[in-house]
């Protein structure tokens, strides 16, 4: 299963860095290696570019340098030129096959012999790559023109991509070109992700020097979902006795797409004494399979509620979809637990579907109670640093979703350094900039950190895939303590935390985990996040092996409160699922710096856990090591207290959970000073 994400996000960023270079210009024959700035000299024997002496091991000094190459190439006035629209648009269903024609209508300067008309499918997750050699295969595309005179000489450059060459004459304006995308027998699949305004970009180069640009108002599909396939069950993590919550009640397809046409009635068998939920909750096909219920919670224990969705049209001996909610805990001692996802991407960069959709999935289907969306500085079809509407509809998205006390949203972007590793930009407050990396003033973190610290707005940064692929963070730069406070451990490209973790990220860099960052003498609290491509936050780990949650303990949900409780560590990572960890250290709570005991007594160190499935085993980490492993037998609620001997200055404790079903918890670190 991991190989199978491995793949889609190389495939995407396969794709991206394809897209990049060509939009470099150079060659016109659709040999990367001559669209590359240098050309092919410019790549060591092993086909790899070579990096500077001074960059960090994983840096990639070439895709910085096609990049800004890439953006600041000239652009004739005729690329871009011209208009597309879809032929009897026709809405996808997610993974399942069609056909589409896309038309393209050459603009007043028309296009030139040479130039290059491009159809690009969205690069990202399963879309059949378009091909032209197969015409019974996925993806079969074809291109075709009745103006007299005009040939096209069609070619797959890379992934996702389909281009023709204008031979024989100029296309003039007005004459058009068909694309055909799914012509064959075996037509084309569509991505598994549901997503509005799923768009079919259309480029021009108009005077084939290598340039493209693309076309306005690029045509769009809707990708539907799938038929209706799992219940999830989303209740807070904690209430006191008495309290009426929200139940939010999602049925989804496979892929975890909301939307589905279900109509009919979810039940709850074996509702738990002291829980009153209504006995039946009737969903039409106007719900999309999701609604919000009232429920009450009238005494103390763990809660855990079985739904089960009924569809109105079920065959007599179907049983019904069954889900289990997250544990919550009813207590009057129980703190408030926020949980976030503070990190992914919608197709303003190179993610799935629409800002406004990514927060009201994270509101309605997650039931989230933070939401951030990430998009990149300069990675996707059209970059946000070069286009400022981008970031104004980001913004109002943010705005218009913005609940404080029920569903807090922050602005952010991804600072996208090739060079020193991926960060994510959190503002807390209106008025935040885009910082590209891209730009020469703001490369490096330290200009960064200066730049955000010169604007004035309160903002954090987060590393993300700190230990490896696609780049690692360069921990040689000391994170910022004002700005970085905190870091994500776990995310759909798996862990950072340290190499004997479980779900490890792919292609770490030895020597570069989280873990090797603290032995450095950094301190960090941990969150996880989705870094979520699929328009699912707060749910990744549906439709892959793992995902990422950041649990933050506050008793406000507003963006001062969680930036508060951010600022102290006051939170702990998850892989997805809605694990409960509470650990203690001689009486402080997670995050917290303390003193080193006196004399010869030992640290006390507490660790409660309530899990979503059986608990394998509770690890504490000491100073760069596994000091214990606890077997917990399979149980889902565990307890345990442990003397830590001679625990000193300088060093660092925290708590892993390791469950059955392979899902993971991460307490922040304690310090000793």
């Amino acid at each position: 299963m991991r190989q199978t994400v491995r793949s889609a996000a190389g495939v995407a960023l396969a794709a991206c860095l394809a897209l990049a270079v060509a939009n470099c210009g150079g060659g016109s024959d659709g040999d990367e290696s001559a669209e590359t700035p240098g050309g092919p000299a410019a790549f060591g024997a092993d086909g790899v570019p070579p990096a500077s002496d001074e960059d960090p091991p994983t840096a990639q000094r070439f895709r910085v340098d096609m990049l800004r190459h890439g953006r600041d190439a000239p652009r004739h006035s005729s690329d871009g030129g011209g208009k597309a629209w879809l032929e009897d648009p026709v809405d996808a269903v997610a993974s399942r096959p069609g056909t589409w024609t896309i038309l393209y209508e050459a603009g007043p300067e028309g296009v030139a012999v040479g130039g290059i008309v491009r159809l690009t499918i969205p690069p990202f997750w399963h879309w059949s790559d378009p091909q032209d050699q197969m015409p019974t295969a996925p993806g079969y595309t074809t291109a075709s023109c009745e103006a007299e005179g005009v040939a096209l000489e069609s070619f797959v450059p890379d992934r996702g991509v389909f281009q023709v060459r204008i031979a024989g004459r100029a296309l003039r304006e007005g004459e058009r070109i068909r694309f055909v995308y799914g012509a064959g027998r075996g037509k084309a699949r569509a991505d598994q992700f549901v997503e509005r305004e799923s768009p079919f970009w259309i480029m021009v180069d108009g005077d084939g020097d290598g340039v493209v640009k693309a076309v306005p108002d690029t045509p769009t599909i809707n990708v539907l979902p799938g038929p209706p396939a799992q219940i999830v069950l989303t209740a807070p993590s904690t209430a006191h006795p008495g309290d009426e919550v929200e139940l939010h009640v999602a049925v989804l397809d496979r892929a975890g797409n909301r939307g589905v046409a279900f109509e009919g009635v979810v039940d709850f068998p074996g509702v738990p004494e002291g829980v009153v939920v209504p006995e039946r909750v009737e969903l039409t096909i106007e719900d999309g399979g999701v609604k919000t219920v009232a429920m009450r919670v009238a005494e103390a224990g763990v809660v855990r509620l079985l739904g089960r969705a009924m569809p109105a049209d079920a065959p007599e001996d179907f049983e019904g979809m069954l889900g289990e909610s997250n544990p919550l805990v009813v207590d009057e001692r129980a703190p408030r637990i926020l949980w976030g996802d503070l990190h992914g991407h919608s197709n303003l960069s190179d993610g799935t579907g629409t800002p406004e959709d990514y927060f009201a999935y994270a509101r309605d289907v997650a039931a989230l109670d933070v939401s951030v969306l990430t998009d990149h500085d300069h990675w996707g079809m059209l970059k946000i640093d070069a286009n400022p509407e981008m970031w104004e509809r980001l913004n109002a998205a943010v705005r218009d979703h913005h609940e404080p006390g029920r569903f807090v949203t922050l602005f952010g972007y991804e600072w996208t350094s090739w060079i020193h590793g991926h960060r994510h930009v959190l503002y807390f407050d209106e008025g935040g900039a885009v910082f590209s990396s891209l730009d020469a003033s703001h490369e490096s973190p330290l200009q960064l950190w200066d730049a955000l610290r010169e604007q004035g707005v309160p903002a954090m940064t987060f590393a993300h895939h700190s230990a490896g692929g696609p780049i690692a963070t360069n921990w040689d730069i000391p994170p910022d303590p004002e700005f970085e406070p905190i870091t994500e451990v776990m995310s759909v490209h798996g862990s950072s935390e340290a190499r004997d973790s479980p779900a490890l990220i792919y292609s770490p860099l030895p020597g570069n985990f989280v873990r090797d960052a603290l032995d450095r003498g950094y301190r960090f609290g941990f969150v996880g996040s989705g870094d979520s491509h699929d328009g699912h936050p707060g749910l990744v780990h549906l439709a892959s092996p793992h995902g990422g949650l950041a649990a933050i303990l506050s008793e406000e949900n507003t963006r001062d409160a969680v930036l508060e409780a951010l600022r102290q560590r006051r939170c702990y990572a998850t892989s997805g699922p809605r694990i409960l960890l509470r650990t203690a250290l001689d009486g402080h709570r997670m995050g917290s710096t303390i003193a080193a005991p006196s004399g010869d007594e030992p640290a006390f160190l507490y660790v409660h856990v309530t899990g979503t499935a059986p608990i394998n085993a509770v690890q504490v980490i000491r100073s760069g090591a596994i000091a214990q492993t606890i077997d917990c037998e399979g149980a889902w609620q565990y307890s345990v207290g442990l003397d830590l001997p001679e625990l000193s200055a300088g060093e660092y404790v925290y708590v892993r959970v390791v469950q059955a079903d392979r899902g993971l918890a991460w307490s922040s670190p304690f310090f000793v000073e």
